[in-house]
C-alpha cells in the first residue's frame, strides 16, 4: 500500500514539476509603454514565483481581463503568442501636461480632465502655470473659466515635441498670450496664430540662447518680414 502511495505522489510530483517547467513563460515583449520601463510593466504583470510566470496560470488570471488601477495607464492587456511567450500591450493614458495643488502635481489630459496626483514630477511634461482654478479632483475636469484653453495647451505641446524643444514650463496669462521657459530665457509667444511658424523659428534660435538670460519675443511674429518681428532683450 505505501508503494503505492509512493508512486502515486511521485507521478503527481513529476506532473506538477512538468506543468510548471512546460509553460513557464520564458518571453515577454511590451508594446505601447512610455511612462514604465519594459521590466517595470514586466513585474507588474509577472510574479518572482514559479506559478506566476506560469502561461496557463497566467491565461487564467488575465483571460478578458484588462489590467486597470495602475497610475498614468487606461489599461494593459495580456495576449498569449505560444506556451511560453506573452504581449503585455499597454495603453496609456493621454496626459497634456500638469499643474500644481496643494502640494501635489496634478496630470490632466487634452480635455482638460485630471488623470493622475502624484508626489513627484514627469520629465518631458510641460509643467502649466497661470490657470486659475479653486479645487482640483482626479477624474474630473480642471475648473478652468475657458476650457478651450486645452486645446491649445495640446497643440503647443505636441509642436514642441514635434521641433524636439524642452521647455521648463508653459505661463498661460490671463489675456491668452503665452510665455515659454527655456531656462533663464523666457519666450513671448503672445497668442496661437503662426503657432506653428513660430515654433520652427524658435527650433533654429534656440542654439543661440544657450547660456544667455532675458526675453526672446515672438509675440509679434508675422509671415511677411517674420525676422523684423523676432528680438532678443537681455536681462
Amino acid at each position: 500500500m505505501l508503494i503505492i502511495v509512493l508512486a502515486v505522489t511521485a507521478a503527481l510530483f513529476g506532473g506538477f514539476y512538468y506543468f510548471l517547467q512546460e509553460y513557464k513563460v520564458s518571453t515577454v515583449h511590451v508594446t505601447g509603454n512610455s511612462h514604465y520601463t519594459d521590466d517595470e510593466i514586466r513585474s507588474m504583470v509577472l510574479s518572482d514565483s514559479i506559478i506566476g510566470r506560469n502561461a496557463l496560470f497566467l491565461r487564467f488570471k488575465y483571460r478578458n481581463k484588462p489590467i486597470k488601477d495602475i497610475p498614468f495607464i487606461e489599461r494593459m492587456d495580456v495576449k498569449f503568442d505560444d506556451l511560453t511567450t506573452i504581449t503585455i500591450e499597454v495603453y496609456e493614458k493621454a496626459v497634456a501636461g500638469y499643474v500644481d495643488f496643494l502640494g501635489k502635481y496634478m496630470y490632466f489630459d487634452r480635455e482638460g480632465i485630471v488623470v493622475e496626483s502624484s508626489d513627484g514630477e514627469i520629465e518631458g511634461l510641460p509643467h502649466v502655470t497661470g490657470l486659475k482654478f479653486d479645487h482640483c479632483i482626479v477624474g474630473k475636469p480642471l475648473p478652468v473659466d475657458d476650457p478651450a484653453i486645452f486645446n491649445e495647451i495640446l497643440s503647443l505641446t505636441q509642436l514642441l515635441t514635434k521641433y524636439s524643444i524642452v521647455t521648463d514650463g508653459i505661463y498661460f496669462a490671463g489675456d491668452s498670450s503665452i510665455t515659454l521657459y527655456l531656462g533663464d530665457v523666457r519666450v513671448l509667444i503672445g497668442d496661437m496664430s503662426y503657432i506653428d511658424e513660430k515654433m520652427m523659428r524658435l527650433k533654429n534660435i534656440e542654439p543661440e540662447l544657450s547660456g544667455k538670460k532675458g526675453v526672446l519675443h515672438l509675440e509679434n511674429y508675422s509671415e511677411n518680414d517674420s525676422d523684423a518681428f523676432v528680438s532678443f532683450e537681455a536681462d
